[in-house]
């Protein structure tokens, strides 16, 4: 049934009175959130779903801590928390598998006057190594921040180069003699390809929760090689959503999160909870659905110091070939016009 205002939020609740006829309508703040709430999940869904898939396999590099981790994948995020962010970031994924991806990453950002009040600048480099690829990629990010409801909305670009290296000197000992180098379409001598990289993001951050939308490789930049040979880099999407409830002890909050990613022709979700205590350390358990189960430890120090680890053990049949994989982060905020003894609510939802 449509609704038509007739009073603009008088303090709260507010208003509405129903068409063709003298009824009005009263709805309270927790019925505005639920709507509000409802409208924004179908607005990420929908734009989603309408994107048009390229068929590929997933390129993008995997992270287990993405709920510490988004300005690797989410321009809207840049300047989300008023702070100057560091964070680097290392992943050794499937240790004893040969030509295993291994993931580096630094990232800053910063909350800046540009355009509007609430601006955010950020910076990324990302090195992935795997097999014979080797790629160092770094990328501008810039996102526009307005309130919306009771929470912020950060719409967000990124710009960047990608350089793609592609070596045929990949050794036995890194799992060389299982490629075929009588392929046409492997390169007879190393090749590199310069890239123009473009992604774009939401991110939607209230007090208690966040959800965010966003794309990588939008522009799917591609390069050509001797005779036959041809790479791209397709369109990835994601999906991300966490919530922040403390319990009755406040000593203890318990933050469910999920993580969606595909590229149209295969998806990965991630499903995680996390348990924080004294809002200084946390510790929790995650499932990426038919791949993984992954362990999360992690502490703040009272400086603005963060350190996070992850281990993850697979599920799949891979978890004959590897030990496991790693993943260590180290991140630092300086907070601005803030105590350091301050406590904050949570670790992620400053």
């Amino acid at each position: 049934m449509e609704y038509s205002k007739v009073l603009v939020y008088k303090y709260s609740p507010a208003y509405f009175r129903l068409p063709g006829s003298g009824l009005i309508v009263r709805l309270t703040n927790r019925t505005l959130r639920c709507i509000f709430i409802t409208k924004f999940c179908s607005f990420l869904w929908i734009l989603l779903n309408i994107c048009t898939f390229a068929a590929s396999a997933q390129q993008d590099p995997q992270i287990s801590q993405h709920m510490f981790n988004h300005l690797m994948i989410n321009p809207g995020f840049a300047g989300n928390n008023g702070q100057i962010n560091l964070m680097l970031l290392n992943r050794q994924q499937w240790v004893g598998f040969p030509g295993a991806p291994v993931t580096t990453s630094f990232q800053t950002d910063a909350a800046v006057k540009l355009i509007g009040n609430t601006d955010g600048l950020g910076f990324t480099v990302v090195k992935d190594a795997i097999g014979y690829e080797n790629n160092i990629s770094f990328g501008v990010n810039y996102a526009y921040r307005f309130q919306l409801g009771q929470g912020q909305l950060g719409c967000g670009i990124s710009v960047g180069m990608m350089n793609k290296n592609i070596s045929p000197g990949w050794s036995a000992s890194q799992g060389g003699d299982l490629v075929d180098g009588s392929d046409p379409y492997l390169p007879k001598q190393e090749v590199n390809g310069l890239l123009t990289d473009v992604g774009a993001g939401l991110f939607y951050r209230h007090k208690k929760y966040y959800l965010a939308l966003s794309s990588t490789h939008i522009n799917q930049p591609s390069f050509s090689f001797e005779e036959k040979g041809h790479y791209s880099l397709k369109r990835h999407y994601y999906l991300t959503g966490s919530f922040n409830k403390e319990m009755n002890d406040d000593r203890f909050a318990v933050q469910p999160s999920f993580f969606l990613k595909t590229d149209g022709t295969t998806s990965q979700v991630d499903l995680d909870l996390i348990i924080q205590y004294n809002r200084r350390f946390w510790g929790g358990i995650g499932y990426r659905i038919k791949d993984a189960v992954v362990v999360f430890l992690g502490f703040e120090m009272l400086n603005g110091l963060k350190i996070g680890y992850s281990y993850d053990l697979n599920t799949s049949v891979l978890a004959r070939y590897n030990s496991g994989s790693h993943e260590l982060f180290i991140s630092y905020a300086v907070l601005l016009n803030k105590n350091r003894g301050q406590k904050t609510k949570s670790v992620r939802f400053l």
